[in-house]
């Protein structure tokens, strides 16, 4: 009778929870038995295992009777990255390779029938938590997923292509050494579309700006053909570069997705799912919960063209991971948080024909049908954005005689040290500035201060829509280099907002 013990990881949302692979052989009749909560993928590992062994020349307990045990047994386990550490247990518990040595290892990894190891998902959140942890214990990962959980500074990661790589450093009084891994090259990124593509819209850029300083939520308005798209799909380009934690946590859960890639190391993301979007495909969800679209825009920006045709179930999940920057997804069986700090950038038409205000072409819409088709949204999610404006249609004769504005370097260079004002003053950006810290941090001036409340009983805004208004309003201040809210910060903020009550 034998016992080994493999340590290794289960993803639990976005967390890497440590796992202890037993693998115990025993006389009797020969079996192979897999408990510890494991799902369908997982106890196919057997097979796999079991192939994978004997093709490789290593040797298979036949006539024992096999038990492995996934610890702790509540917690579940899915995917083929057990394969491995139930390889190298059944090796160590066979004494084919030293236990002893399986004690300075973490391990995952999913085998072919042929022993060659492929890569798995999560590699930088088990990197992640080993460091979290402070462990001592070394990450050993196949070549793809070990290059990529590299990227985690002060883990020891290393790299194997074949099952025989690793027996080979570890049957009994070897010194074969297990290569440590490279991390992916940090490649030069795509460019990103540049602002000056856009003629003309002087206002929605200086609007997209302020959205870039603050991190504040913007909702564009306008008929089709106007640059909506256009100026969403550039915001990204606008915001400061993220600090190397924050690219590891939105990398992480990119990982997760399996939708991770190194060229874009560092570069904010832009999502921008279709309108057909459920609200599982937004917020998150399945079994196991895997994170959804507004998890994947961490730090970074996610785009809801057409936002009116959105299930408006799907809107209305929004709102609160808007507000807390963080989803939590429960099930009758588990739990899962993922993270949802993103910017909410959206677009949409005035009307159903979309030529409300349109110059060149009529609207054929009656009340009823714009009222309808505005009602769509629901009050409490717009009260959540801090932006609406009016995109205006430019007619093609105007815009041929228009000079190209300025590019997207020199715009994200006067919001990088927009921002940087707001971060000395008070450590966060301005739109998450919390309630208690308002009067600290926005240092309105008594005259703005008037023009603000008088102009909150006039449009009827809640307490939220005040905060925000005072956010915005600090934003812009911040542009200006100004250190106090003047009035016409305060006006400037109240007019980007007025719009909402239209809506």
């Amino acid at each position: 009778m034998s016992l080994a013990i493999i340590h290794s990881r289960a993803l639990d949302g976005l967390c890497a929870s440590a796992v202890s692979v037993e693998v115990h052989l025993a006389n009797g009749l020969p079996s192979f038995t897999l408990v510890g909560l494991a799902e369908t993928e997982v106890k196919e590992s057997r097979e796999r295992v079991r192939a994978a062994l004997q093709n490789s020349g290593l040797g298979f307990p036949h006539n024992k009777r096999i038990i492995v045990n996934l610890a702790p047994a509540e917690l579940p386990k899915e995917g083929g990255r057990f394969d491995l550490p139930i390889a190298l247990g059944l090796l160590a518990a066979s004494e084919q390779i030293d236990a002893a040595r399986l004690d300075e290892f973490e391990c995952a990894g999913e085998l072919s029938l042929g022993g060659e190891l492929r890569p798995v998902r999560g590699a930088l959140a088990m990197s992640l938590a080993l460091r979290q942890e402070q462990s001592s214990r070394s990450l050993i990962l196949p070549e793809a997923s070990a290059a990529e959980a590299a990227l985690v500074d002060g883990v020891k990661v290393l790299a194997a292509a074949h099952l025989l790589d690793l027996v080979a450093a570890l049957v009994p009084g070897s010194d074969a050494p297990l290569l440590p891994a490279t991390p992916l090259p940090r490649g030069q990124a795509p460019a990103q579309p540049d602002l000056s593509d856009i003629k003309g819209q002087v206002g929605a850029k200086r609007t997209l700006e302020i959205a870039a300083i603050g991190e504040h939520s913007l909702l564009m308005v306008g008929p089709p053909g106007t640059g909506k798209s256009m100026l969403a799909q550039r915001l990204a380009g606008l915001l400061p570069p993220m600090s190397n934690e924050e690219a590891l946590e939105s990398a992480s859960v990119l990982s997760l997705a399996g939708q991770f890639e190194p060229a874009r190391w560092g570069q904010r993301t832009l999502r921008s799912p279709h309108h057909s979007a459920s609200s599982v495909a937004l917020v998150g969800g399945g079994s196991p919960p895997r994170p959804g679209e507004i998890s994947l825009a961490l730090h970074g920006v996610l785009f809801l063209d057409e936002l009116s045709e959105f299930n408006r179930a799907a809107l209305e999940a929004l709102r609160e991971p808007m507000e807390t920057g963080r989803i939590l997804i429960s099930r009758a069986a588990r739990q899962a948080e993922f993270p949802a700090r993103f910017q909410l950038l959206a677009a949409m038409n005035p009307c159903p024909c979309g030529h409300l205000g349109n110059p060149l072409r009529a609207c054929r819409c009656s009340p009823d049908q714009i009222v309808r088709y505005q009602g769509r949204l629901s009050g409490p999610f717009l009260d959540r954005l801090d932006l609406l404006i009016e995109v205006p249609m430019l007619r093609p004769i105007e815009l041929a005689g228009m000079a190209t504005g300025e590019s997207s370097v020199t715009v994200a260079a006067r919001v990088a040290l927009a921002r940087e004002r707001s971060l000395a003053r008070q450590g966060c950006s301005n739109a998450r500035l919390a309630a208690q810290q308002l009067d600290q941090c926005i240092l309105a001036e008594p005259a703005a201060q008037a023009f603000l409340e008088k102009a909150v009983g006039q449009l009827g805004l809640s307490a939220r829509g005040y905060h925000r208004l005072l956010r915005v309003a600090r934003s812009v201040a911040d542009l200006e280099g100004c250190r106090t809210v003047t009035l016409a910060h305060m006006a400037e903020a109240i007019q980007l907002r007025r719009g909402l009550r239209a809506i």
